[in-house]
């Protein structure tokens, strides 16, 4: 690939980039889009339409972005959580470094690799790209210095940033923990593997058991019942007699003949007798659901204190260690409540089965990825298939399809990745979503490194990429010839999949679709209460990491790629800040716990590079720099294992001395008992309906229930009857 061609790729998507976003600061105006571009501000917000004939509701207009720019870091800690300051410090981080690296890269190794060779150079834009890559350096160069003292300053600022970083969300997890309200899961621990008896059943078992073992600290227990269709059914009867009963005042009789029988019709027919209501006839209101489910061998047992509950979920119960197994719950909206009834004694086989469906799953993408390569090589595509030979001798079209078409039908590929992963995440039995999301991000992150990094650089047919690592001496050296080779391709995948993908992000096209196909098809006028996400860390996290992997990899060997990586950074740093100031809401918190992840993919990140520097310095005879680059991995294996002995341990489990001191709190303000009361009705298992819901009026109630957020996906409508705002305090058009 030459200059012309990358232009070309980075024309397509600069263009599609200002179109998009361009049409985004317009679309966000319009008031009948205020659920697709405003739902977490519709959660908290009234709505106020400007006026409709306002011009300046149709001119593009770069107000969201100031807006972001100047968002605070405590406003997104209020409006996120932890989680979501986490997920922007990856940003941040990420610009910091890759500045760094794109200044001393540019303005140092760039010109080594260039003028590398006595040659002819040719025109700018007619240069191949490999001239700009340390594969254009000559062996035996003594410049060669230059690359490894690069490879020095970027792993050196790196492991500062990272180090500061990692201090920093250490104390804002702690502050989370410490600052939050009395959070019922911190006196809560979740007992799975009860053992069954003949003679009482499981309640008994768990009230018997931590009654004669923590007899100081035990206060109760609710047990985990099994859901069943007929129970789900009765519940959604229950909701909608509710939901009758409340607008019983607001219905009207309609004097039509009846389609079936000629009687008059009503909207809604109330019976006045309270022996013909629905409420006699089947005592909705006399059965609730835990009262006829099966008890399954699991429990949340409450403890009096924080202390308490994190002894019981740290020790061994029994001897036999797959019974009464405990660990610390999490919080009760977090609580996934269908793998509560997996018995305990099915999760490791769950997980071993995931995994294997994983690593198929990964190899078959191969297929795909193998496809992709073929793309980038012209002379064995025109050699598999004679009849593009002459549609690819035209200029633009050999620009296009090695330019821009293999880095596009790869993200296409992609898109399958996410919910793939997060199914196998959900059969392992995770108990909380958000262990299931973490499990889900760290599959689809090692999926996306294998596939898009390993994969493509040794590129060719399936048995010459297994064969690569038969022996393990050979893969430093395969990688160092392999990778200048594909910095092209990668450069390309940042453009398409980086750039166009935040503008795509921004846009919310399928959920922007789903919403005109309600107010214009379906003609329904009132705004969905419930059309907020949750932030999709397990697909953001990875793309953000896997973009790392490639600076820090490319960063050295083929510095051309430093400039595009910057821009889509700070394009992400506004995309990402829009988003979770306006469109997602965090339904649970894990307190962090996605930045261990961060951390260690960052270091391997920085080995694979210094291992990639190493062979190709190997390559090119240059045992100074082969010398210099062996300590620099020894300090890096170092400063990481003293980040994982210094800080990793706080990110597992939470300290009892701050536990103990937030319960000496509790004790001397004498808010125990109002958290006894508290944990009574955490964790429900069966969402509640409140007497007074209306459907009428002013104001809408908001409902809580511990159903499943992921079920919200994009671009589901719900609709609130009747639901009206006020006029005062969100405003969408002419502001």
């Amino acid at each position: 690939m030459d200059i012309s061609a990358l232009l070309t790729s980075a024309g397509i998507n600069i263009a599609i980039c200002a179109v998009l976003l361009s049409l985004y600061s317009i679309l966000r105006k319009q008031p009948s889009n205020a659920c697709v571009y405003f739902p977490r501000r519709l959660l908290s917000e009234p709505v106020k339409h400007n006026d409709p004939f306002c011009l300046e509701r149709f001119v593009p207009s770069a107000s969201w972005i100031m807006r972001a720019w100047q968002a605070t870091d405590e406003e997104i800690l209020a409006v996120g959580g932890v989680d979501a300051v986490v997920f922007m410090r990856i940003v941040v981080f990420s610009l910091r470094v890759f500045t760094i690296a794109a200044l001393i890269c540019i303005f140092l190794v760039l010109p080594m690799n260039y003028y590398g060779q006595n040659m002819q150079h040719k025109k700018f834009h007619a240069e191949s790209l490999e001239i700009f890559t340390i594969g254009n350096v000559r062996e035996g160069s003594k410049w060669l210095w230059t690359h490894c003292l690069a490879l020095y300053v970027i792993t050196g600022s790196a492991c500062i940033l990272l180090y500061f970083e990692y201090k920093s969300i250490t104390k804002m997890r702690l502050a989370h923990i410490t600052g939050s309200p009395p959070n019922p899961s911190h006196f809560t621990v979740l007992v799975r593997g009860i053992p069954w008896s003949p003679d009482h059943s499981y309640s008994t078992a768990v009230e018997n058991f931590f009654s004669t073992f923590y007899p100081a600290s035990y206060l109760s227990h609710q047990m985990v019942y099994r859901t069943g269709t007929v129970d789900k059914l009765m519940e959604d009867a229950e909701r909608m007699y509710r939901m009758l009963k409340s607008i019983e005042p607001h219905c009207k009789e309609i004097p039509l003949p009846c389609c079936l029988c000629g009687g008059t019709t009503h909207s809604f027919k109330m019976l006045k007798n309270e022996s013909e209501s629905v409420k006699s006839k089947t005592s909705i209101d006399g059965l609730h659901p835990i009262h006829r489910e099966k008890e399954r061998p699991a429990a949340f047992v409450f403890f009096r204190t924080r202390y308490a509950a994190v002894i019981a979920a740290e020790v061994l119960q029994s001897h036999n260690p797959m019974l009464w197994v405990t660990q610390l719950a999490p919080e009760p909206h977090d609580v996934y409540w269908s793998n509560l009834s997996i018995p305990y004694k099915q999760v490791w086989l769950r997980k071993i089965a995931t995994l294997l469906g994983s690593v198929v799953f990964m190899f078959l993408f191969l297929i795909p990825v193998t496809f992709v390569q073929g793309l980038t090589q012209l002379d064995q595509l025109s050699h598999t298939f004679p009849f593009l030979q002459g549609i690819l001798k035209q200029k633009y079209m050999k620009q296009l399809v090695t330019g821009y078409l293999p880095s596009v039908i790869l993200i296409l590929f992609l898109y399958a990745v996410p919910p793939t992963m997060m199914l196998f995440s959900a059969m392992e039995g995770n108990v909380s979503r958000s262990e299931r999301k973490k499990s889900a991000c760290i599959k689809v992150l090692y999926f996306t490194i294998w596939n898009v990094f390993f994969v493509n650089v040794l590129s060719g047919s399936v048995i010459s990429q297994l064969s690569v690592f038969s022996s393990v001496r050979d893969i430093p050296v395969e990688l160092a010839k392999a990778v200048p080779t594909q910095a092209t391709f990668f450069t390309t995948y940042v453009l398409s999949s980086g750039w166009a993908s935040l503008s795509c992000e921004v846009m919310q096209p399928f959920p922007l679709f789903c919403n005109a196909f309600s107010k214009f098809i379906l003609r329904v006028q009132e705004e969905p209460k419930n059309c907020a996400l949750n932030f999709p860390h397990h697909t953001e996290i990875p793309r953000l990491l896997l973009f790392g992997l490639l600076g820090f990899t490319c960063s050295v060997l083929a510095p051309l790629i430093l400039p595009f990586m910057l821009v889509y950074f700070f394009l992400a740093f506004l995309v990402y800040r829009n988003q979770i100031l306006n469109v997602y809401v965090s339904k649970y918190e894990s307190g962090g716990r996605f930045w261990p992840i961060v951390h260690n993919t960052t270091i391997f990140s920085l080995l694979l590079t210094q291992v990639i520097a190493l062979g190709v310095f190997g390559m090119k005879k240059s045992p100074v720099a082969s010398g210099f680059t062996i300590p620099l991995i020894l300090l890096t294996l170092l400063f990481n294992e003293y980040c994982r002995h210094r800080f990793s341990p706080v990110f597992k489990s939470s300290p009892v001395q701050v536990l103990i001191e937030m319960d000496r709190q509790d004790e001397q303000w004498g808010r125990l008992e109002a958290i006894y009361d508290q944990l009574r009705t955490a964790y429900r298992q069966y969402p509640s309906v409140p007497q007074d819901f209306s459907v009428s009026g002013s104001t809408s109630h908001h409902v809580e229930s511990s159903q499943d957020p992921e079920s919200l996906k994009s671009g589901m409508i719900f609709v609130v009857l009747g639901g009206s705002f006020r006029q005062d305090q969100l405003v969408i058009g002419c502001t």
